[in-house]
């Protein structure tokens, strides 16, 4: 089912996004120009042909409450998960206050202070420069 709203729904970007083959009216094809007035008619008429779509197919309206209900609770849980993520990487991260000269509170004394290096062992290890080059026996002249 996901795999068939995914198709649908990159069709349909698809579609929106190819060009539109307009015709000159000298071609016999007849094809009429939409006045904004008859797009605001199609479009009051849709939307009270939607309204009493729930009376014509109550059978998929409870269908689609359902499902509705079912995508908010999901996304809710989602959003839940995520934020209890955030908010456990922001109160767990180790920073120490900002004081001006004064004693730091009690509570920070006790733990260690905390290193900004954040270089491995490997990170921090000397490249490998290979052996070192042969130096060439000098050249003796024949004699």
């Amino acid at each position: 089912m996901g795999f068939l709203l995914r198709t649908a729904f990159w069709l349909g970007v698809v579609a929106v996004l190819l060009p539109t083959v307009t015709r000159s009216p000298g071609d016999g094809a007849g094809a009429s120009a939409v006045s904004a007035a008859d797009a605001a008619s199609a479009a009051a008429s849709t939307v009270s042909d939607l309204r009493q779509f729930c009376t014509r197919q109550p059978d998929v309206c409870a269908v689609g409450s359902q499902v509705a209900v079912a995508i908010g609770q999901k996304a809710q849980a989602g959003a839940k998960i995520m934020m209890e993520m955030v908010s456990e990487t922001f109160s767990s991260s180790d920073r120490t206050p900002v004081t001006t000269g004064a004693a730091a509170p009690k509570g920070d004394s006790a733990r260690p202070p905390v290193s900004q290096s954040t270089l491995s062992a490997a990170d921090l290890a000397p490249e490998f420069r290979g052996p070192p080059a042969r130096r060439e026996a000098s050249v003796r002249p024949p004699g």
